[in-house]
């Protein structure tokens, strides 16, 4: 989580509806690559980090390192402190996490607890750059206003005692049909190339169904009420 580099660091921001397409589809072909290149053996570099993932999934067409994309946004998509589906949350750079972080959000359970899908966050069967779905993600701002949140960690089962400084969310409100479409077409392939591939050995992009438990994330958000919960800096 954070620590690495977009290696496409690049403005991508663009008005050219062919262009949104070739980003989304190139998304999905390097996701794709991702899952198939290691043929049963995962190597150490071979995870799938925070913003791929968050580009390919929110069709939010932003490039370069997690905490930049809030000054990218800027003019080019609409920008806010209220999460709504489909969003990006973007993280300030913080500690360890010093490129920042990325995740679209999946539902709004209430005006301060949402879930997320992102990458490269927890470290699960002792491999970094897992896929997590609906992960729940609890505002603990004094206002309100998502610029502070504590976020599941899977190896503790518990949300813990960190919090994460965000800049607040991006929205998709300036995407095109086509783009739209695009982003649709590479989730489902996304979906279907992972149960293609048997779990044995799998790459941690392989991983796309996964998600928190249920019973897990109530319990979660429980201790956190009551201040419960591990610590942890670092993933």
């Amino acid at each position: 989580m954070g620590r690495y580099f977009d290696p496409s660091n690049r403005d991508g921001g663009t008005s050219h509806m062919r262009h949104r397409v070739r980003a989304a589809l190139g998304s999905l072909a390097m996701a794709g690559l991702l899952m198939f290149s290691t043929a049963g053996s995962a190597n150490a570099e071979d995870y799938l980090q925070c913003v791929p993932f968050a580009r390919m999934m929110s069709g939010i067409q932003l490039f370069g390192d997690a905490w930049t994309w809030w000054e990218k946004a800027a003019g080019k998509y609409s920008q806010g402190f209220t999460p709504k589906a489909g969003a990006v949350l973007v993280f300030k750079p913080n500690g360890v996490m010093n490129k920042g972080h990325v995740a679209v959000v999946s539902n709004v359970l209430t005006d301060r607890v949402i879930q997320v899908s992102h990458a490269n966050w927890s470290i699960i069967e002792g491999t970094r750059g897992q896929i997590e779905n609906d992960v729940t993600v609890v505002d603990v701002s004094p206002t309100g206003d998502w610029s502070q949140v504590k976020v599941w960690y899977d190896p503790i089962r518990d949300l813990g005692h960190t919090v994460y400084p965000t800049y607040g969310f991006i929205y998709q409100s300036t995407q095109s049909a086509a783009q739209s479409a695009a982003r649709t077409v590479a989730q489902t392939a996304m979906s279907q190339l992972a149960g293609a591939v048997p779990q044995s050995g799998a790459n941690p992009a392989q991983l796309l169904s996964q998600a928190a438990n249920a019973p897990d994330r109530i319990a979660a958000l429980l201790q956190a009420v009551t201040g419960g919960g591990d610590d942890h800096t670092s993933h």
